[in-house]
């Protein structure tokens, strides 16, 4: 029924319906590559904001040392604060001392000749107490020459974490301006690639035979089996021959018209269908790589450089109808043809 729905409408649209579906067709193309590139840009971009952040995160690492480095220099600093003003208060102590010890000598003066050897005894406990009261001095400048010593300290260490935290806000100004130009220099290219594989499958479609084993898939053309090579065989008949002709002519025509800076490649995938194989291959698998690597053999031979041409096999694994019936199968034997970046 919908079979006959599906004619009845071909007979009444027939006027339309073929450019309907040609537009279609491109359009579902493009918004599939664009998905496709689109995936790969971001893949790119991740890996190159991956290493920014790698090199981010060493200079997050050196800036947590300044600011550890710095804390145990103020540590150090409260405990020469803390030694200066001990060294203050027994300088204080033993100013009072010598005080004490001047009034003492100075009663002991006013007892007459008879208290001389006490006299002597304070005064030279008296020069005690200055040399002491002396090397208390020389301590407390030793201890303020280094006071100042580590507030130059601190002040560079501030002076490096500042700069560090600058570098840090400048290299992540520079990470998303990065990601901006790359994001914007991919979909310039992604826009060539897809107005050349336009261009391409047009020009494909003039020039190859007109007939219902060769067809557009999505972003791909695919040639059936049949049409290239014998059941089981991985050797081009004659007909595929003229068919693989028309296709290098459109290759090496293409490979003169996109810029060299665009790296791109035909990609020709083998697909067999489910039957378990009967010849000399041990597996689809090798069945459907020995298929796309003659095709691509046959292509360098008559002229397309290798480097845009790549061969994968599928084997039975990525069939296009999953039903078991032979119309199945014959759909799921093919060759496809796909136009990407390398």
């Amino acid at each position: 029924m919908a079979q006959a729905l599906s004619r009845r409408r071909r007979h009444d649209d027939a006027p339309y319906w073929p450019g309907f579906v040609d537009a279609m067709a491109q359009l579902l193309l493009v918004i599939t590559f664009l998905l496709s590139v689109f995936i790969v840009a971001q893949f790119l971009l991740a890996r190159e904001i991956s290493g920014q952040d790698s090199a981010l995160g060493q200079l997050r690492s050196q800036i947590a040392e300044l600011t550890q480095l710095l804390a145990l220099e103020k540590s150090a600093k409260a405990e020469l604060e803390l030694n200066f003003a001990t060294l203050g208060d027994d300088l204080q102590a033993e100013k009072t001392k010598s005080s004490n010890l001047m009034l003492q000598l100075e009663g002991e003066a006013a007892k007459g000749d008879s208290a001389g050897s006490t006299i002597t005894g304070l005064r030279t406990a008296l020069d005690q107490e200055k040399q002491l009261s002396a090397d208390a001095l020389a301590k407390v400048e030793l201890l303020n020459q280094q006071l100042a010593a580590l507030r130059r300290q601190i002040a560079a260490l501030s002076g490096l974490l500042a700069d560090a935290e600058t570098r840090s806000r400048t290299d992540q100004a520079q990470i998303i301006d990065l990601g901006k130009r790359l994001n914007s220099a991919l979909a310039q290219r992604v826009q060539e690639l897809t107005r050349y594989r336009s261009e391409f499958f047009g020009r494909l479609r003039k020039i190859l035979s007109q007939r219902s084993d060769i067809l557009v898939v999505g972003d791909r053309f695919v040639f059936q089996s049949e049409v290239l090579f014998p059941k089981g065989s991985a050797t081009i008949n004659p007909a595929g021959l003229v068919e693989m002709d028309k296709l290098a002519s459109a290759l090496k025509e293409l490979e003169g018209e996109i810029p060299p800076d665009i790296a791109w490649v035909l990609r020709v995938d083998g697909h067999t269908d489910t039957d378990p194989i009967q010849t000399t291959f041990k597996s689809n698998w090798e069945l459907s790589s020995a298929r796309a690597i003659a095709v691509v053999n046959y292509l360098i031979q008559q002229g397309v450089t290798p480097k845009h041409l790549v061969a994968a096999g599928f084997g039975e694994f990525q069939p296009l109808d999953p039903g078991d019936s032979e119309e199945a199968k014959t759909r799921n034997r093919r060759i496809e043809l796909k136009l990407t970046e390398r």
